[in-house]
This record gives C-alpha cells, sequence and structure tokens, in this order.
C-alpha cells in the first residue's frame, strides 16, 4: 500500500493496483427499476433424431417466456414460477409448424422423446412440474426414426 498525494493505492500481490480515489465513471450506481426483461427468462431449446423437421426445420431455438405465469389451482399465491408444462403448451402454439401428433401427447411430449433438461434426464427433474430457471437448457430428441 502506497499513499501519494491523499490517493491510497492498494495492491493485490499480483502486479494489479486499485485507487481510492473517487472517480464519477466507478461510481456504483442504485439499482434500477426491474425491466420487461426482468420479468422473462431466456431458454435455450435444441431437437435432436429428426425432431426440428418439425419446427421449422431449426435445430436450436433461443426463446424468452414469463418467469411466472397464472396459478392454475385454487391457491393463495396468484402466480406460480413458470414449469415444463407451460414450455410444452407454449412450443405447440408458437414453434410447432406441423404435425402436432408427432410432439405433443396431452400437456406432455409423445412416448420415444427424450427430454433433456441441463444434460440430465427430465424424469430425475420432475418432468412436467420442474421449475424452469434463466438460461436452461432444453433439448427434445426422438428416439424413434427411420433407418
Amino acid at each position: 500500500m502506497s499513499n501519494s498525494d491523499g490517493i491510497i493505492t492498494n495492491s493485490n500481490g499480483l502486479g494489479y493496483a486499485s485507487s481510492s480515489a473517487v472517480h464519477p465513471e466507478t461510481l456504483v450506481k442504485p439499482p434500477a427499476a426491474p425491466s420487461a426483461q426482468e420479468d422473462t427468462i431466456e431458454i435455450k431449446i435444441e431437437f435432436g433424431g429428426g425432431l426440428h423437421l418439425l419446427f421449422s426445420s431449426q435445430p436450436s431455438h433461443k426463446i424468452h417466456i414469463p418467469r411466472n405465469i397464472a396459478n392454475d389451482e385454487a391457491s393463495d399465491k396468484p402466480t406460480q414460477p413458470v414449469n415444463m408444462r407451460y414450455l410444452v403448451k407454449w412450443m405447440k402454439s408458437n414453434l410447432l409448424s406441423e404435425r402436432e401428433e408427432m410432439f405433443g401427447d396431452g400437456d406432455g411430449v409423445r412416448p420415444g422423446i427424450l427430454v433433456l433438461i441441463n444434460d440430465a434426464d427430465w424424469e430425475l427433474e420432475g418432468e412436467l412440474e420442474y421449475e424452469l430457471r434463466d438460461r436452461d437448457e432444453i433439448v427434445f430428441i426422438s428416439t424413434l426414426h427411420g433407418g
């Protein structure tokens, strides 16, 4: 630590120094009001085994969906965190370009489609009840395809 002209400089021992002098550009600013983007989460969706053909032939999508959704159940909370059930329904309405019966089965996906959430089988994560988080990666792989 050195002191010159009232400015104290601290070294971290790696050759980098920080100064205690106050510069307007380094002042910490108070947090801004929440923006519309903070009310959404980004999800990366990928398709394998030919499923991309049902989704405009694009094997990868980055989407933004609401962080919270209206609660369907009689609950004291008006909203709940977004889950895989909502994502599958959203995909059917917004991404699926053809042949819904090849992808969907009720609220979920049809048998023969392997679903991975952050590289783990969705059966280990709670399937449709898994609460999505920002930057989750969801992969849908068809295990039923010609050869």
